[in-house]
């Protein structure tokens, strides 16, 4: 997921679950683990295909068979169930909380957020009367700087260039307050492209007939929205918007573009924004911001900024004022009458993902309160749901894989002294991050109202913007995390050297004490390898010890280094889920990078484990077999075609199908699985590809 790992590891369930999986309530004891369900599911394998032809098939080809995406789901796999678990774990603990909290405690604050998006009726009562101040200050726009004004007011927090490689907004620009990249001693503040309704450029300028038939039923959903704010001429503004927004993507950068990290670290200091991006008034939007009195910012893709700045001043204002009104409306509509949420689920999930039936509310609400007070609730679910020996159990894996890297450093033929020097030292300053943060965030400023859902959700946005924006001229918290530890997933943060590993990955059966470890290491160790990776993939490779983004490379060694690189995105390219599309190697060579290596050091730190001893054996299969089968199915995973597709364009990392390929690169598992020179993923030594 984004810079993360994808989920990994939450292995099938027992057959009674097979057929639970085609509807949208799971029950709790399908999704937990029983004292009989540890291991691998060897029903779900399809031996009738040879791993070297097709390795996800051959341990995953049963499961996919049978197996249906639940209604309420664009993709379904290990992820999906392990997050439904959460799911239903975090609104008990939730609704535990809103009928015994005290008032002003966090657990109140939780509770009534939860329960003002419950609670529909009122919400329907209210129709569009929390929108109309904010629509009345839209109609009051009259000139050049007042819409620059009106502009800086949407800045939000809500991209993230490295760590959960969130690079899309539909504000007009987007803020991530981050580590300096050349100083990581302070916070600068990044400015990222942004103002576009659908998922990337792409969508708006690839010639397909299927992405010409999305941006019909876009034009469509914008008309129909605006409708059902009562806002007339809809189809005629509709088209206006849309084509503001083509030409918006017109100058945004690619996701390729926008993930080369010495093209992004653009230092601009606030007086040079008018002669670089002119348009803008610039001022008055860094006014408006909160942001008026900064000296320096990061541009990170300033073809974009300037292009976009440029729009500002040649579109009419009324269009913008149109633009603005429909964002407003549609960044809102969780908060609106169920008309607007059903249109907004219309094409955003039915449209872009294939997903045919709307999410329960309780799970949208819950959703809402984990982005609001994530760490207040997160608080309270590892209370319940990870014990200190888990933590501690987690954390000694984590120290293996660390050691099991620096083993392979040191076994590096083609690196000199002076850069192996240097990888040591970055790993021996990797800050580690197990279950959750060692301190919490506090939420004392967040004033939360029982009743009044929308006010909540704008008061909560505006409380994280405020806080990150209080980190400007602070100094650099490393301890600080990026994820709540309610979230399944698993982060590397490039510039702080440091990892997370959220308590809701860390659970059986991904991280199992009641199975044998090969199978751990394949999946959760996997993961944590993967992270591990990160420090020295393609982007992370260009961060020294410090988090300081320079090269401490010889020049041979970041050329051998590159040159592997480069072999992996041919590997990738070749990939097609579909006829008409590809794996696009470039934009996830940084994950595919932390996926080889990461399979390779975990593969290693098992191999400790035995001290010499005999490898375990389960099924009539062995150790290193059940290593790779615990990977691959791992990353068991279905999607719908739309979302498939989507995800081909936007995502950083590879579909899961060929994630799970990556074992291809490792002579260990031509070894286990009798993989020979004419079978579809045979590799031939020298084309296997080993970058760490």
């Amino acid at each position: 997921m984004s810079r993360t790992a994808s989920p990994a590891a939450l292995h099938h369930r027992l057959k009674a679950c097979a057929a639970a999986v085609a509807v949208a309530a799971l029950s709790p004891l399908c999704l937990a683990a029983s004292a009989s369900d540890h291991g691998l599911d060897f029903a779900g394998m399809d031996p009738s295909v040879a791993p070297g032809d097709d390795f996800f098939r051959y341990a995953n080809g049963h499961w996919l068979a049978t197996t249906e995406i639940p209604p309420d789901r664009s993709s379904w796999g290990v992820s999906g169930q392990m997050a439904e678990l959460t799911l239903q774990r975090t609104v008990e603990l939730i609704r535990a909380a809103d009928a015994s909290a005290a008032p002003g405690t966090e657990a109140r604050k939780i509770g009534d957020y939860y329960a003002s998006y419950m609670d529909a009726a009122r919400i329907e009562q209210l129709a569009l009367t929390p929108l109309a101040p904010l629509l009345k200050d839209i109609d009051a726009i009259g000139d050049r700087a007042s819409l620059a004004r009106a502009l800086g007011g949407t800045l939000r927090a809500d991209v993230d260039v490295l760590n959960s490689t969130n690079l899309h907004t539909e504000n007009l620009f987007g803020l991530w307050v981050a580590q300096d990249l050349s100083d990581p001693t302070h916070y600068s503040p990044f400015l990222l492209q942004g103002g576009l309704g659908m998922p990337d450029r792409d969508y708006y300028l690839n010639p397909s007939q299927k992405m010409a038939d999305i941006r019909t039923r876009y034009q469509a959903h914008i008309a129909a929205v605006l409708a059902l704010a009562h806002i007339t001429g809809g189809e005629a503004k509709a088209a206006r918007i849309f084509d503001l927004e083509r030409r918006i993507a017109a100058v945004h950068a690619s996701r390729a573009e926008s993930e080369e990290v010495l093209k992004g670290n653009n230092h601009w200091s606030a007086a040079e924004f008018p002669q670089r991006a002119p348009g803008l008034d610039w001022p008055a939007f860094f006014d408006s911001a909160g942001l008026g009195k900064q000296r320096e910012f990061v541009v990170w893709q300033p073809g974009a900024v300037s292009g976009i700045s440029a729009l500002t001043a040649s579109v009419p204002l009324e269009t913008w004022k149109d633009y603005l009104r429909f964002h407003l409306i549609e960044s809102e509509s969780g908060f609106l009458p169920k008309a607007f949420v059903a249109e907004h689920f219309a094409f955003h999930q039915q449209v872009l993902s294939g997903t045919p039936q709307q999410r329960a509310r309780w799970k949208r609400a819950v959703e809402e309160t984990n982005d609001a007070l994530g760490e207040a609730v997160g608080k309270l679910y590892v209370a319940r749901y990870f014990p200190p020996e888990e933590k501690a159990r987690a954390e000694a894996m984590v120290h293996n894989l660390v050691a099991a890297f620096a083993v392979r450093i040191d076994r590096l033929e083609w690196m000199a002294p002076e850069t192996r020097a240097k990888a040591k030292a970055k790993l021996a300053t990797l800050k580690i991050g197990v279950g959750y943060p060692d301190h919490w965030r506090d939420y004392s400023g967040l004033e939360v109202v029982r009743g009044d859902a929308f006010g909540n959700g704008r008061r909560a946005e505006l409380f994280e913007y405020h806080r990150n924006l209080d980190k400007l001229g602070q100094p650099v918290d490393r301890g600080e995390w990026a994820m709540n530890p309610q979230l399944v997933n698993a982060v590397n943060l490039p510039a702080m050297n440091a990892l997370n590993f959220p308590a809701a990955i860390l659970q059986p059966p991904n991280f199992d004490p009641k199975r044998d470890a090969v199978m751990d290491y394949g999946a959760i160790g996997a993961v944590i390898g993967h992270e591990i990776s990160h420090s020295f993939d393609d982007q992370g490779a260009l961060f020294d010890s410090t988090g300081r983004l320079q090269n401490w490379w010889t020049k041979e060694d970041f050329a051998h280094f590159e040159a592997a690189g480069t072999r992996l995105i041919e590997q990738f390219d070749a990939y097609h889920p579909f006829a008409d599309i590809h794996v696009n190697g470039r934009q996830t060579l940084s994950e595919n990078i932390a996926d080889v290596a990461g399979l390779a050091v975990s593969l290693d730190a098992w191999r400790l484990t035995l001290h010499g001893g005999p490898a375990p054996s389960a099924g009539g299969y062995s150790g290193e077999q059940l290593f790779f089968l615990s990977f691959a199915q791992s990353w068991r995973e279905k999607f719908r075609e739309p979302e498939l597709r989507r995800r081909v364009v936007v995502d950083g990392h590879a579909p899961a199908e060929f994630r799970a390929d990556t074992a291809r690169n490792l002579d260990a598992w031509y070894d286990a699985f009798k993989v020979v020179p004419g079978q579809r993923l045979y590799l031939a030594p020298p084309d296997r590809v080993q970058v760490w």
